[in-house]
């Protein structure tokens, strides 16, 4: 498993640049023009993770699988989108079919890039895309709620939860909020919420393009962002899709010494996607023998049952237990046998809650 991220933004403000650095692909047409992008670009990137490397050593892995994520470069969106201005309705479309939105914002002043509004204003940018999504929501429950509250006056079970859990969003939506303010009571409601696929329920990552020489430290647009995800529960990142451009060209050695010249520990990519994964409480687990070491995406708080079935369904219907080492007791002890004589190997039942890093080998019976 991983997560689909949505890349949405004015235009021109990165989008497509970012997008092509991080997949390392030129699939997307950056240009400097308005809604170059019309069909949505997919691609799937290998998630960074140097512990994978380390298990692999030790294990003597003949092949190291990462796990991997998919980004989406959405075309730009522009004011009158839930409308059908510009490219409209069918790029709310497509970010409704999203885990999580990654909203690029322009951090940099540069007379050579047209900005749709003539001025560099990311607090503004950022709201005129959160307005055309809140809008969208608005239109769609405001023809949902009354049809289920109508239907809940029957008694029935599934539109009484539609009727209270969608008519807080909705007055959250009215209010000028977004939907993912929304606090369901229980797993029912919660789970009729996400059903709704509202776009505005989806968790935010704002995405800070600055110029490259603000790439380590950020400046004071971006900060203005930072404070606006901070106050709202978001995650920001600051990024140099410029540089990200240049890094794809380089090989691993060159990629870490001009990191280094910039002031850099690492790539935007990285910094992307542990601000996503935290956004989306997604964490790593480990599977590691002669023929592969691979990693493997679960959702925080998930029991082994539900972890072995990101490998095979069949393993978490058949379940019996779960060998599992810690990360830093399978590279301290030097692998499998020296965690077991150590006494470091645990047998884990159906209740056990996985940790990130766990090296696990799942025993089951179908």
């Amino acid at each position: 498993m991983g997560f689909r991220c949505g890349i949405v933004g004015l235009p021109n403000v990165g989008k497509s640049t970012l997008f092509n650095a991080l997949t390392e692909t030129q699939a997307a047409q950056a240009a400097n023009y308005p809604f170059c992008t019309i069909e949505p670009n997919v691609g799937q990137v290998s998630v960074p993770d140097e512990r994978l490397d380390k298990l692999a050593a030790i294990g003597g892995s003949a092949k190291i699988i990462p796990t991997q994520l998919a980004f989406v470069d959405i075309a730009g969106l522009v004011k009158g989108a839930s409308k059908g201005e510009g490219l409209g309705n069918q790029f709310l479309g497509n970010i409704r079919e999203v885990d999580a939105i990654v909203h690029v914002l322009r951090c940099f002043e540069d007379d050579d890039i047209q900005h749709v509004a003539n001025k560099v204003d990311p607090l503004a940018d950022a709201e005129v895309v959160e307005t055309e999504l809140m809008l969208s929501d608005l239109e769609s429950l405001e023809k949902r709620v009354p049809a289920a509250q109508k239907r809940a006056t029957t008694g029935d079970k599934e539109s009484k939860l539609a009727a209270s859990v969608l008519g807080q969003a909705l007055e959250l939506l009215r209010e000028g909020k977004p939907a993912r303010l929304t606090e369901p009571k229980d797993d029912e409601e919660a789970r009729v919420f996400a059903q709704a696929q509202l776009l505005t329920a989806k968790p935010v990552l704002y995405v800070c393009n600055v110029a490259e020489e603000d790439a380590s430290k950020g400046n004071a647009l971006s900060e203005l962002i930072f404070a606006k995800a901070k106050a709202e529960g978001a995650q920001a990142v600051v990024v140099s899709a410029a540089i990200e451009a240049e890094l794809v060209a380089m090989d691993p050695e060159e990629r870490g010494e001009y990191l280094k010249e910039l002031g850099l520990e690492e790539t935007g990519l990285a910094r992307v996607i542990r601000a996503g994964y935290d956004l989306l409480g997604l964490k790593t687990f480990f599977t590691v023998g002669p023929k592969e070491a691979r990693a493997w995406t679960f959702h925080d708080g998930a029991k082994a049952p539900q972890a072995a079935g990101e490998i095979h369904t069949d393993f978490e219907k058949g379940f019996i237990r779960a060998e599992t080492i810690a990360y830093d007791d399978y590279v301290t002890l030097g692998g499998e046998s020296g965690a077991r004589e150590a006494g470091k190997l645990r047998q884990e039942g159906k209740e056990y809650r996985v940790q990130d890093g766990d090296v696990m080998l799942f025993k089951f019976n179908v």
